[in-house]
């Protein structure tokens, strides 16, 4: 297939299977990170479509990107669900989208120089390593593989259905080629889940119950200091990687993204629309998904059209009833299995950015800055002031600022050694 630029639009005839192609890429993230804190995935896939569409309108179109659920904030969100239920975790995820708003503002007033002093490679590239450290607890209990995270009698099918899953996952994307490559997630859980239905492990009365068109599980948020104060940080972490998921995209396109017609500024303010949005009623922060990058570098197709079919069919998938039970009815250990590789993804993209930004540890500044933030974000520290507590990657990201802003103070005045 010729190469489709960013403004074209394809024939129907092609426009349709190329969309759906983008749907499927993003499909299994996009439903296991809301199913990991409780979030309708019906819901999400509703919000990610219309999310979509808005980032596209405000963007004008110039930056071919599809929104979703960022695993960034799966363990902010979790941990508020868990205290104080779903509707305060929505005021730290709106708090999030007003965030990027704030910030696109910020760009197009004084550039984007100021996102490096901020979080400089050492800090940047150990939060995001936190994020997925963070999480690896919680997808072991899923996988079975923590004693007495299931029951005994259950503990060698759980074992057996995530390690499946995760191996499947691993073979599809070392040894598969052309699209099936690009969704090694979607492929494993489509794989895990027949397993899992051969060991008894789905319920089938849910699908069986389900009506083939059912509206979304929408809820209404209420204001927490406390949500706000430990889903925000990890909002500032996807701010920088938001940069370089455009990076990326400006290199395959062939042509700048970021800075064309204030592109970063109007990316920022798209994605927090969307956050607001899906926040607002019920839904998880969005962001740019790497998984659609990656089918646009495989299929050579950058058109915006594409993309916006890809979000009506997503907007319009979020009301077929039969397929939300489905996804309901997935068993834990396949989630356990996925996450495992999902988030341990998220993880070496930290180490991966520390390397490519050959971040040197013979400076003992790059040194303590990362020692510091990897013992405090996977060690769980928590700090508490008044009604706010702090923990883990969230305090974490919190002190990487800190101590940027420390370190830059200390230069400017001409104190210390640079080393």
């Amino acid at each position: 297939m010729r190469e489709i630029q960013v403004h074209e639009r394809p024939g129907m005839g092609q426009m349709i299977p190329l969309s759906l192609q983008h749907l499927f890429a993003m499909f299994g993230a996009s439903v296991l990170v809301p199913m990991l804190v409780g979030v309708d995935p019906a819901l999400q896939l509703l919000f990610n479509g219309i999310g979509t569409l808005l980032y596209i309108a405000i963007t004008r179109g110039n930056i071919p990107a599809f929104l979703g659920p960022s695993a960034a904030f799966v363990a902010g969100i979790g941990t508020i669900i868990a205290s104080e239920g779903h509707a305060a975790a929505l005021a730290g995820c709106i708090s999030v989208g007003i965030l990027f708003v704030i910030v696109g503002y910020i760009v197009k007033k004084v550039g984007i120089g100021w996102i490096d002093v901020v979080l400089p490679p050492p800090a940047m590239g150990a939060v995001v390593a936190t994020i997925g450290l963070g999480l690896a607890e919680y997808s072991a209990g899923l996988a079975g593989l923590i004693p007495g995270s299931v029951a005994p009698e259950m503990q060698g099918k759980t074992i057996a259905v995530s390690m499946f899953t995760l191996a499947v996952a691993i073979l599809v994307s070392v040894l598969c080629r052309g699209f099936i490559k690009a969704v090694p997630i979607l492929i494993a859980v489509i794989a895990g889940y027949i397993f899992a239905f051969t060991q008894g492990l789905v319920d089938t009365s849910i699908i069986h119950e389900a009506s083939w068109f059912a509206t979304p599980n929408f809820v209404t948020p209420q204001f927490s200091a406390k949500a706000i104060a430990v889903i925000l940080p990890a909002g500032i972490v996807v701010l920088a990687e938001h940069v370089g998921d455009l990076s990326v995209t400006e290199k395959i396109v062939g042509h700048s993204l970021i800075r064309k017609e204030n592109g970063l500024s109007r990316s920022y303010m798209g994605n927090g629309v969307g956050t607001i949005l899906s926040s607002f009623f019920g839904g998880m922060p969005v962001t740019t998904y790497g998984e659609n990058v990656g089918v646009m570098a495989l299929t050579k197709v950058y058109s915006v059209w594409v993309i916006g079919g890809a979000a009506v069919f997503s907007i319009c998938l979020a009301f077929i009833g039969k397929v939300s039970a489905i996804i309901s009815a997935m068993p834990a250990p396949v989630m356990g299995g996925v996450s495992i590789l999902l988030f341990g993804m998220i993880s070496a993209s930290g180490l991966r950015m520390l390397v490519e930004s050959r971040v040197d540890y013979g400076n003992n500044r790059n040194l303590i800055t990362s020692a510091v933030i990897l013992i405090l974000a996977v060690g769980k520290a928590k700090i508490s002031i008044g009604p706010l507590e702090f923990e883990g990657m969230a305090l974490g990201a919190i002190v990487a600022v800190v101590l940027s802003l420390f370190f830059l103070v200390v230069d400017k005045l001409g104190l210390g050694d640079s080393n």
